[in-house]
């Protein structure tokens, strides 16, 4: 499980300390530990999260290990989805978002209502398929990474994520943390990695 990239309080006010502790420290640990009593003794030991999720999708008998691996790996890049500074897209990612969306304004608020749009738990991402950009929404622990889908970053839509500090108000934390809280370095350097 890797380190928070920032201490439990620098994305305040927008997500509190508190939300960050138990969010990383109980939710996000539980899926790691989860996979170490699952996998141990399996053909699945030793693998890495990505193998994990490929090999497991779809499969009942090892919906467990898909759940728990792929929460895990959406949780280590929603951290690094969020940044306590400002940021702004390289200058390829903005203009595919100017040509796929209109404006770096325009794709945030889609984001935003994409996500809140997700009944129950899951998750807002913006993805690139075949050069073009879209914005999705999955349920539960399901992540693009099953769908061939190349993930630049996303917003975690589970009530843990929000909850403790938001309550019933999903939209608007959506609304604070894509306005405030995206980190456009994250998302730059997976587009550049996806381009190259």
């Amino acid at each position: 499980m890797p380190p928070l990239p920032y201490a439990e309080n620098a994305l305040e006010p927008v997500i509190s300390a508190q939300t960050v502790s138990f969010h990383y420290g109980k939710h996000h640990r539980g899926y790691f530990d989860n996979l170490a009593k699952l996998t141990p003794n399996t053909p699945f030991a030793g693998q890495s999260l990505e193998a994990l999720i490929v090999a497991t999708y779809g499969v009942p008998e090892h919906e467990a290990v898909f759940n728990n691996a792929a929460q895990a790996w959406n949780h280590n890049f929603y951290w690094q989805s969020l940044s306590p500074s400002p940021t702004r897209p390289s200058e390829a990612l903005n203009a595919a978002i100017v040509r796929d969306f209109g404006s770096v304004d325009q794709l945030t608020s889609k984001l935003a209502a994409v996500s809140a749009s997700q009944f129950g738990s899951g998750w807002g991402w913006l993805v690139a398929q075949h050069g073009k950009l879209a914005v999705i929404k999955t349920g539960n622990a399901d992540t693009p990474l099953a769908h061939g889908l190349v993930p630049l970053l996303t917003v975690d839509v589970w009530e843990h994520a929000y909850y403790l500090q938001y309550q019933n108000r999903r939209p608007e934390y959506l609304e604070h943390v894509t306005a405030k809280l995206i980190n456009w370095d994250f998302a730059s350097t997976n587009f550049a990695r996806m381009s190259a």
